[in-house]
Order: C-alpha cells, then sequence, then structure tokens
C-alpha cells in the first residue's frame, strides 16, 4: 500500500468531513447562496494567485479553458452549490452520510459509460463499507431532521460530484498544474453561481460576523484548497480507488460534528468504523497489487 496515498486519503477524508459542520457554523449568519458565493471567491483567488502569479504556472490553454469551465460547472457550482441549499434543512452528520454514496455512483457510472466491470473483491469491498456507514449513521439517522426536499437537493449534488469527478479523470490535462486546475474550476464554479446569488440576496438575512468568517474561511482554505488538492491528487493516482476514502467522510463527519455541533457518537460508530477501515483495507491492497495501467483501464478494482 503507497504510504503517501493513504495519508493524502486520510487529509482529505478529515477536511472534506469538515466542511458539514462548517457550513452549518456559517448558515447561522448567512444566505446558503451568499456563504457559498464568498467561499469561491476567496479560495479561487488564491489559487489562482499562488499557481499563475507567485509560482509561474502557466494558464490554461484553448480546450483547456471548456473543461476547466464545465467541471468547475458540475464540481462547484451545481455540487457545492445545491449541497449548501440542502444544509439548511439537513444536519452535519447526514450530509457527511451522502458523501459516501459517490463510491457507488462513480464505480456505476463508470461501469455504463465505460463498461468497466466489477471484480468480486470490489463487491465485498463496496458491501462493507456501505455496511460500515450506515451502522455508523443509524443513532444519526433516528435523531436527526431533515426534509424530504433537503434530502432530494442532497442527492442531485451528489450525482453532480461523481459526474465531475469521472469527467475530470477522463480529460486530457497537458501537464497543466493541478493547482491551476483547481484555481479556475474553483472561480469559474462562482462566476456561475453569481446570477443565482444575486436574485436570492437579501441584505437583512445575512450579518458577515465571526459565525460567517470562520465558517467561510475554513470552507473556503483548509476545504475547497486542501482538500480539493487533495481529492485531485488522488484522481490523478486512481479514480477509483480514490473514489473509497470518500467512505471515511462520514466516520469524521460524526466525530466532528459530535464535538461541534453535539450529535451522538457510540458503540455504532466504533462498529461502522471497523467496517470501512476492513472495506478501505481490501481496495488499497488490490489496487497495490494489480496497479492500473493508465492507458487502459478494463476493470472497476478499487
Amino acid at each position: 500500500m503507497n504510504g503517501r496515498f493513504v495519508i493524502t486519503g486520510l487529509l482529505f477524508a478529515f477536511l472534506w468531513a469538515s466542511a458539514a459542520t462548517a457550513t452549518k457554523i456559517g448558515l447561522q449568519s448567512a444566505q446558503p447562496f451568499t456563504l457559498a458565493l464568498v467561499r469561491f471567491m476567496i479560495a479561487g483567488g488564491l489559487m489562482i494567485f499562488i499557481s499563475n502569479i507567485i509560482l509561474q504556472n502557466r494558464l490554461p490553454r484553448k480546450q483547456e479553458w471548456k473543461g476547466i469551465a464545465i467541471y468547475g460547472l458540475l464540481n462547484v457550482t451545481i455540487y457545492l452549490g445545491l449541497y449548501v441549499l440542502a444544509m439548511q434543512s439537513t444536519s452535519a452528520g447526514i450530509a457527511s452520510l451522502a458523501i459516501a454514496i459517490n463510491p457507488v455512483l462513480i464505480s456505476l457510472m463508470a461501469s455504463v459509460l465505460f463498461k468497466y466491470r466489477f471484480t468480486p473483491v470490489s463487491v465485498i469491498s463496496l458491501l462493507l463499507c456501505s455496511a460500515g456507514v450506515l451502522i455508523a449513521a443509524w443513532p444519526l439517522l433516528k435523531n436527526s431532521y431533515a426534509t424530504p426536499l433537503g434530502l432530494t437537493i442532497l442527492l442531485i449534488s451528489m450525482v453532480a460530484y461523481s459526474g465531475g469527478a469521472i469527467y475530470y479523470t477522463r480529460q486530457h490535462w497537458h501537464e497543466l498544474d493541478v493547482l491551476t486546475i483547481n484555481g479556475w474550476q474553483t472561480m469559474l464554479g462562482g462566476l456561475f453561481l453569481l446570477p443565482v446569488a444575486w436574485w436570492f440576496y437579501q441584505p437583512e438575512k445575512n450579518l458577515f460576523d465571526p459565525r460567517f468568517w470562520g465558517g467561510t474561511l475554513w470552507l473556503a482554505i483548509p476545504v475547497s484548497i486542501g482538500a480539493v488538492q487533495a481529492w485531485m491528487v488522488l484522481l490523478k493516482q486512481n479514480p477509483v480507488a480514490a473514489a473509497y476514502w470518500l467512505y471515511l467522510c462520514p466516520v469524521f463527519g460524526f466525530i466532528i460534528a459530535s464535538m461541534v455541533l453535539h450529535e451522538p457518537v457510540g458503540l455504532y460508530t466504533v462498529v461502522g468504523v471497523t467496517l470501512v477501515i476492513s472495506g478501505l483495507y481490501l481496495v488499497q491492497r488490490l489496487a497495490s497489487a494489480k496497479p492500473e495501467k493508465q492507458d487502459q483501464v478494463k476493470d472497476i478494482n478499487g
């Protein structure tokens, strides 16, 4: 098992899971699209400044702009725009749980679009991780509040996220720096959201107080920059194996939500963590034993 891949995966899972709690905090002082837009502008601006001004990485060229725009639309405008909207009526724990359906969505999309097939180990890993997430989430599902509309919006956002992940891995980026891609897809995704945010903006509902800035800055820097950079590195190494790290997001999400928002964590969480780790171990071991060829991938081998 690649140690760097594991460390990157753990870092991604923790930071990405923290987004739900940070969003709930920020929403106490702002409208969802306002929170999202300020986050995207800060994160995108910082990444573009670092990559293209300080590090002097090249700008995207011709067709690369189209690829970045589509990726930003899927991964930022639709996914994160709907995600923050859904968080108004969904608990942080359930939002973290929803992230875990992405490996299934990514695998299903890949099998339908690119004729990938599941191996027995892949099926076992999916079952173990899914069971672990459901067990860990059971007390939260019984005690958390969520509306049907909120859950529907959350599901649609996850479909966009999975589609964006597959789209990113299928593009030829011609050695374009990952930080440049991330910066511009975040900025363009924010710009696509701007008309919607402006249409729904109500000044009296946006306080711009410490809760707003605390939640927004955490979302902009550790999450939009740190977690997304880690995710893109994972996708570049092994896109399907990367998806399995999403299963740890609910585990970290429960812990963070418990510490900050006082949501329940107990024996169910411990059992769930054990199953999730077992599933991750299987899929990572298989990936190490049978490395994917970059130009000819035939199996969903996790």
